[in-house]
């Protein structure tokens, strides 16, 4: 039923019905690789223009880290809400690397057709929208940027920030409430903003579109590769979580319960 349709009109008979429980229609690759790209582009542009918001506004960098955490949870969500039917709104190459690992051990998740699309739609999202950050305050559109983030603890945030991050998205899937995912992980990643040393990135395309801009939320190119090679020991650290926390009991003929 569509928003426009009025309540109670009948259903042609000679309209074709999906079975009672049968699963809708996949969206089509494209739009779904459409909706990866834009929803991870806009994510990047609240991350680096609230940033740079913040940099004008105040010298407090309590209150910069405050103001981008805030700007961020509200724009997570907002697009998870948004583009979740579509794509399943992960924005994160890490998420779909681990749904792809999961449909390859028999779960649910992405193709390796679909992992092949998605990753790269996510990087060219993050690298447009920190261009469209930049380009929104006047910035240079591409300045590598200087803020180095190469400290072992940093490497540790990231590892950390990943985990909980898969273990909250596959958790919640393996008990049938990824309805709260907009809430969940939006309150999850401003969480992490906070008690992680790395303040959080735990995302390799966006670590990727973070190296395009020189301001506060930026990392330098020499530091992404750790960042990167740290979120995905934390997808693996946070699969194994959920296949522990989450073990699925056994029926008394020792068949995996649902």
């Amino acid at each position: 039923m569509t928003a426009t349709e009025p309540v109670g009109t009948p259903i042609p008979a000679d309209v074709p019905q999906p079975a009672p429980g049968a699963t809708p229609p996949r969206t089509p690759l494209i739009a779904r690789a459409a909706a990866e790209l834009v929803g991870t582009a806009a994510l990047v542009a609240v991350v680096v223009g609230s940033g740079i918001q913040a940099t004008k506004l105040t010298q407090d960098v309590a209150l910069q880290l405050l103001a981008n955490s805030t700007a961020t949870v509200f724009g997570l969500g907002v697009l998870i809400a948004l583009l979740g039917p579509v794509s399943g709104a992960h924005f994160n190459p890490a998420v779909t690397l681990a749904e792809w690992w999961t449909a390859r051990r028999g779960g649910a998740g992405v193709t390796a057709r679909e992992l092949a699309v998605y990753v790269p739609s996510q990087i060219a999202g993050a690298i447009a929208g920190a261009i469209l950050a930049d380009a929104m305050f006047g910035e240079p559109l591409v300045k590598w940027s200087t803020h180095d983030r190469s400290a072992g603890n940093l490497l540790l945030g990231e590892v950390v920030a990943t985990a909980g991050l898969i273990l909250l998205i596959f958790g919640l899937a393996r008990t049938d409430r990824l309805r709260f995912a907009p809430v969940a992980v939006a309150s999850y990643i401003g969480a992490a903003y906070w008690f992680t040393s790395s303040t959080s990135f735990a995302n390799p395309a966006v670590t990727i579109g973070r190296a395009f801009t020189d301001t506060f939320a930026g990392i330098t190119p020499a530091s992404v590769p750790g960042f990167i090679a740290m979120q995905l020991v934390g997808a693996m650290v946070g699969l194994a979580l959920v296949a522990v926390i989450f073990m699925r009991g056994k029926t008394d003929n020792g068949t995996p319960s649902a």
